[in-house]
């Protein structure tokens, strides 16, 4: 019995996230584009994708463009832009999408599906990411740890969405409280994110620091304060000490990986800094919640890309 078919898939916003699970797909046979920024596009253009795993280095064949009209053909869509061009990217993208597309958001924090939908009226699938990867160069892809997905919440199209990525070998599972699931990364990120850019720190250091941990631990009892107050209910996550667990584990298994805000900084970009612990702390105002250590790390950040 043969193999289904691939579908073609489109990355939108082709960058450390969006080039490993592509490249994933490409290296296994499915047809994929990537959109992305010139010089990247330049790159992948001329040698092709440099996907460099913990497993092996391959220079992956894909198409490339800077033009989002280039999802038109594509049965998936990985929306996989930083949550600050979320909105602006999603209504590019919109009349050039095919009506049967899936569309899949790769993207840090809880509410890029909603607001996706809200705008354009696409219905997204959220998805967790959890890898460890970045650019050094444009069209490099380096893979330190991990690169697994949970998408939800079951349905047909989840199933067939976790059937292609594990056909390419990403592990995908899917989970019907994936809200939930969506704020257990957010706790890990607000945790670990700011402090890795604002010590300049690989996530093993945090761990290992006394100093640096306690500031941890007060990021994560606020967020999961918020959680309460507005009704999330995170799965596997009940106590401070169990979140904590989660945060070295995470930190642990990442132990050589800046955070995605650290590398912002350090190539002078926009963070997502609003939408981690600036989230937590618009949040936590809304509903009542004091986040006087979140509100305190978001401050600083920000300050940090003003320069």
């Amino acid at each position: 019995m043969s193999a289904p078919a691939w579908p073609r898939v489109a990355i939108v916003g082709a960058g450390a996230v969006g080039g490993y699970f592509g490249g994933m797909l490409a290296r296994s046979g499915a047809s994929v584009v990537m959109i992305g920024r010139g010089p990247f596009v330049d790159a992948v253009g001329g040698r092709g994708l440099d996907l460099d795993t913990v497993q092996f280095r391959e220079f992956v064949r894909v198409d490339a463009s800077t033009e989002v009209s280039a999802v038109r053909d594509a049965g998936l869509v990985l929306f996989c832009t930083k949550t600050v061009d979320t909105i602006a990217t999603a209504r590019a993208m919109t009349p050039h999408l095919s009506p049967t597309a899936t569309v899949v958001s790769l993207q840090n924090g809880v509410d890029n599906a909603a607001r996706i939908r809200a705008t354009t009226g696409i219905d997204v699938m959220p998805a967790v990411v959890y890898v460890a990867a970045s650019m050094p160069a444009p069209g490099h892809i380096k893979h330190i740890a991990r690169g697994d997905l949970v998408v939800g919440p079951s349905s047909d199209r989840a199933q067939g969405v976790a059937s292609v990525f594990k056909r390419a070998g990403v592990p995908c599972r899917i989970s019907d409280n994936i809200e939930g699931e969506l704020w257990t990364k957010l706790i890990w990120n607000c945790a670990l994110n700011s402090i890795s850019a604002l010590g300049r720190a690989r996530y093993g250091r945090i761990a290992k620091d006394a100093a640096a941990w306690s500031v941890v631990e007060s990021v994560v009892r606020e967020v999961l304060e918020v959680a309460e107050a507005a009704g999330i209910v995170l799965p596997e996550v009940h106590t401070l000490d169990q979140a904590m667990q989660g945060t070295l584990g995470i930190a642990t298994a990442m132990r050589d990986a800046f955070s995605s805000t650290a590398q912002d900084i350090a190539r002078g970009k926009i963070t997502e800094i609003d939408s981690l612990n600036g989230y937590i702390a618009r949040r936590g105002a809304e509903i009542g919640v004091a986040t006087p250590v979140n509100r305190a790390l978001y401050a600083l950040v920000k300050l940090l890309e003003q320069q």
